[in-house]
């Protein structure tokens, strides 16, 4: 159960592993059960962090963030400061993080630009060290994202993708459920669900078999999916070509509907194949 922390201090004589003393914690910032608070780390008067997660020592959490259970929030994290957008004009905006988290050393994650909306990040994600999360991202579920990656403004990252270390994500890009994105790769355009996509510019290499194996998705579905890779990268049709292509000759299940759907919605064009003439 969330409470209020109106008295610091009584809370500290009453839970004393979980508060460090010089912690700086909001009186008005709501801490749920067998929460951990670090050193010196500083929880801002709007805060709500869930049971058992685990902020460590030099944590910033401020803004309107709401954090959720059995996380684990790594030193000299940032999380719901404001953004570095020059739209923002100090409105009232969210972050919101699921449960069972983990967010390492350095990573930075700012609240949304606009009244009312916000920036989220799902359950059972991994940010390593450094990563950065700018104003605006949606971040599903299942997410890794290695060292030093950064999304920019209103990325969309679905459940299931993986990117990888030092790789950069332009504003307002879609990372489709289960795509990985090689290394030190620069995005510009939106990676399509169940891909691999590697290089600067991002060029997607083939079906990523092993991720949606390891996913649990069933063999009939994924004997579909690298049909509809082939037609999608290596037939020479166009988008819309590949797209009625696709809907004509493989049998409809969730998987296909998913990667259908995200073409016909790729507003920024997609990460063309290395094979294709551009």
């Amino acid at each position: 159960m969330m409470r209020v922390i109106s008295n610091v201090a009584a809370l500290r004589e009453a839970d004393e592993p979980n508060i460090h003393a010089t912690a700086v914690v909001a009186p008005s910032a709501k801490i749920g059960n067998n929460v951990t608070i670090g050193p010196y780390s500083v929880i801002g008067p709007n805060v709500s962090i869930g049971d058992g997660t685990v902020i460590g020592p030099h944590v910033v959490v401020d803004g309107w963030t709401t954090i959720g259970e059995d996380c684990h929030l790594f030193q000299f994290c940032s999380v719901g400061d404001v953004p570095q957008d020059l739209k923002f004009e100090g409105e009232k905006s969210y972050v919101t993080i699921g449960d069972r988290t983990t967010i390492r050393e350095c990573v930075t994650i700012h609240r949304a630009t606009g009244e009312g909306e916000k920036t989220s990040i799902g359950s059972d994600c991994l940010l390593m060290a450094t990563v950065h999360v700018a104003h605006n991202c949606v971040v599903g579920n299942h997410v890794i994202m290695s060292n030093a990656a950064m999304i920019a403004g209103h990325v969309r990252v679905d459940d299931r993708a993986v990117i990888g270390g030092m790789t950069g994500v332009h504003q307002f890009v879609k990372i489709g459920r289960n795509a990985m994105v090689g290394g030190m790769s620069r995005l510009t355009q939106d990676v399509v669900p169940y891909t691999i996509v590697n290089g600067a510019p991002a060029r997607a290499i083939g079906l990523n078999s092993v991720g949606i194996s390891r996913a649990g998705i069933p063999l009939e579905s994924r004997r579909r999916l690298k049909q509809a890779f082939k037609i999608l990268y290596r037939s020479g049709y166009n988008m819309t070509k590949a797209i009625e292509v696709i809907e004509q000759d493989i049998d409809s299940c969730e998987e296909i509907e998913n990667f259908l759907r995200f073409l016909r919605n790729a507003e920024r064009g997609i990460c063309r194949s290395s094979h294709e003439t551009v």
